[in-house]
């Protein structure tokens, strides 16, 4: 495994820029990478816990990244993420705890409050709920609701470049997990930015008749590895295999 970590930029994912260098990207080859981000989030879905999750997110940036390099790509690349396996699925794993330790408390207080709110109204004859006692319960749920929100969002932001730098510079994933949190805080509201982006994408995409939603994961998908790109070089790139600058975002900024 490197040794050398590498060094990565400041504040300097731009989101905007990240989803125009993703359609760029992508739509030379538009439905092949349609087809391999398809494939790949349906079968990382498949299996229970994430286990094939960090194998398919692998194989899906390997593509990115070999076609960032003007390299030949081919949809049979998707599963050589599973060349990656043990690292990915450590990385998965590891993702998934801080996000079961901090919400373990907030489901436990939620179904506590809905207890206590039906055993009161039981006591009670069985009287129907005030006006009161109902938004008071809506008003707790949303607020629930958004603390699980935020939680997902934030452990998303630290982990954004983890699978990149596995694939990219062949880091173990602890290595990977410890470097893709110090760029992620270095570049957090840029991040943040551009997964709100991809949220409000995806929901379009949802709303046409939900197949959209993976017609546009192309470009969620390459915004992601430009992101990438901006905060770190991607490992074995030359000037003349870098993108024209006025389709899609430099490399560095």
């Amino acid at each position: 495994m490197t040794t050398n970590l590498p060094t990565y930029n400041r504040h300097a994912v731009q989101p905007i820029e990240c989803l125009k260098a993703g359609w760029a990207l992508t739509k030379d080859r538009y439905w092949l990478f349609a087809g391999i981000t398809t494939v790949g989030i349906l079968i990382a879905s498949m299996v229970p816990m994430g286990i094939l999750m960090g194998p398919m997110m692998c194989g899906m940036y390997l593509v990115l990244f070999r076609h960032m390099r003007r390299q030949p790509i081919e949809f049979g690349m998707l599963f050589k993420g599973f060349d990656y396996f043990v690292e990915s699925l450590v990385a998965t794993v590891l993702q998934f705890v801080p996000i079961i330790v901090l919400l373990i408390p907030v489901y436990v207080a939620f179904f506590a409050g809905m207890m206590a709110f039906l055993r009161r109204h039981r006591n009670a004859g069985g009287n129907p709920p005030s006006p009161e006692e109902i938004m008071a319960m809506v008003s707790s749920s949303l607020v629930l609701a958004g603390i699980v929100m935020l939680v997902m969002i934030v452990v998303g932001i630290l982990f954004s470049f983890t699978y990149p730098l596995i694939v990219d510079r062949k880091l173990s994933a602890i290595q990977a997990i410890k470097l893709s949190i110090k760029a992620g805080l270095a570049n957090f509201w840029g991040l943040l930015g551009l997964l709100l982006l991809n949220g409000v994408i995806g929901i379009g995409g949802v709303a046409c008749c939900y197949i959209g939603a993976f017609l546009v994961m192309p470009i969620t998908f390459g915004g992601l590895a430009t992101a990438y790109r901006q905060v770190f070089e991607l490992e074995g790139e030359t000037a003349g295999s870098q993108p024209n600058p006025s389709s899609a975002a430099p490399a560095i900024i």
